[in-house]
């Protein structure tokens, strides 16, 4: 029993009730207009959903009343508040409005009349007459009628729950991300899990070897006893230190920028803030794009941006301000990136580290290949990855 009356407890039974009560808007509104063709509310509901922002309106209406979903973290309702961006969004737009305006005049129907038959049973047990206007005429006067009253409200409250699960079900469906949505946020959450990997890669290779770096050379200073020794260890933490800085801050813009969504992204479309921020710090850069860049998959393109990226920052922290080819082509069915620049004397060993890492991963999760190391006298970075 106590089963039964939990729905009844909970807040979003009512508001469900109220989302299909508020579905008899339209027809009350269409009646003071024309009551002989009251079919028109369905026929005009077409045309209706076939605006995109429809859509909108319906699926904000659709969370806070039917699944009573709030911005604050609730699990996800399944339902999208975007614009339809295809037919077949507009489609289930359309049949989601005839739906809703099909089931909750249903609803509202019996929410008027059945409180007035419940009446009626309790005013002809008595004797009284019964409303004309009441859909269920009694007949006779009985006085067992008024043992029968609480029966059309408890039938009534059955219909209502089972009409609110029934049009939530609908609207999941109707209202909920088409396959190419799916597709677009499955790729977003993918993208970000990459992304958070990476940082956390990068930070553990920078920022454990700036400690390592410095714990050593702090306990070796402190055992050696020689002035001179303590400068070279604290010149050597403090350069440590800076560079640790200087990836830390990288890693964070990285990060910011990691909450924008997918298609807010950089893609290789925008390469030339890249070049130019790589010039601005030193670097003589000769860039070469060749082929529709605008015409790569936006994975695809968004991933070369990123390979661009680290190629260039490789560059600038091992070898530093020095000439740089860049070559970005796409041919055909592929996509070719090729970062140059002269290997300098004395330079760390630019093989090393978690950035090449990162290219040769990135390229492997897209199917392509990344070739890293020496090559006629430079250091080369070339990567082909498939455009499909």
């Amino acid at each position: 029993m106590v089963r039964m009356l939990r729905p009844f407890g909970r807040a979003v039974t009512y508001t469900r009730w109220l989302h299909l009560f508020m579905a008899c808007v339209w027809p009350a509104l269409w009646y003071l207009v024309d009551s002989t063709r009251m079919y028109m509310t369905a026929v005009l509901l077409i045309p209706a959903g076939l605006v995109p922002a429809m859509r909108v309106a319906e699926s904000v209406q659709a969370r806070l009343l039917l699944t009573g979903h709030r911005q604050d973290g609730s699990p996800d309702p399944g339902i999208v508040v975007t614009p339809s961006a295809t037919w077949a969004d507009r489609a289930r737009t359309v049949l989601w409005l005839e739906t809703r305006l099909l089931l909750g005049s249903a609803v509202a129907f019996l929410t008027i009349q059945v409180p007035m038959l419940t009446e009626d049973l309790l005013r002809t047990s008595r004797g009284g007459g019964a409303d004309p206007s009441t859909f269920v005429q009694l007949p006779g006067h009985h006085w067992w009628y008024a043992l029968l009253a609480p029966l059309p409200l408890i039938a009534l409250a059955a219909v209502v729950v089972g009409a609110g699960e029934l049009i939530t079900v609908a609207a999941r469906h109707l209202l909920g991300p088409s396959p190419g949505e799916r597709l677009a946020a499955l790729e977003e959450r993918t993208e970000r899990l990459l992304e958070r990997n990476r940082i956390a890669r990068e930070l553990h290779d920078s920022i454990g070897h700036a400690l390592t770096v410095a714990v050593v050379q702090a306990g070796a200073a402190r055992t050696a006893g020689d002035p001179a020794f303590t400068e070279r260890a604290l010149d050597a933490i403090e350069e440590t230190g800076r560079a640790a800085l200087e990836d830390l801050e990288r890693v964070l813009g990285v990060l910011r920028e990691s909450e924008r969504p997918v298609s807010g992204r950089p893609t290789l479309a925008d390469a030339d803030r890249l070049l130019e921020s790589a010039r601005a710090s030193g670097a003589k850069v000769d860039a070469e794009l060749t082929g529709p860049l605008e015409t790569v998959p936006g994975p695809v393109s968004r991933e070369g941006y990123r390979i661009l990226q680290e190629s260039l920052t490789n560059v600038l922290r091992h070898a530093g301000a020095v000439p740089v080819r860049v070559r970005v082509e796409v041919d055909g069915g592929s996509l070719g990136l090729e970062v140059r620049n002269p290997l300098t004397a004395g330079a760390p060993d630019a093989g090393r580290g978690s950035g090449l890492r990162g290219i040769r991963e990135r390229a492997a999760l897209l199917g392509g290949h990344a070739r890293t190391g020496p090559y006629e006298g430079d250091w080369r970075v070339r990567v082909d990855l498939p455009l499909r």
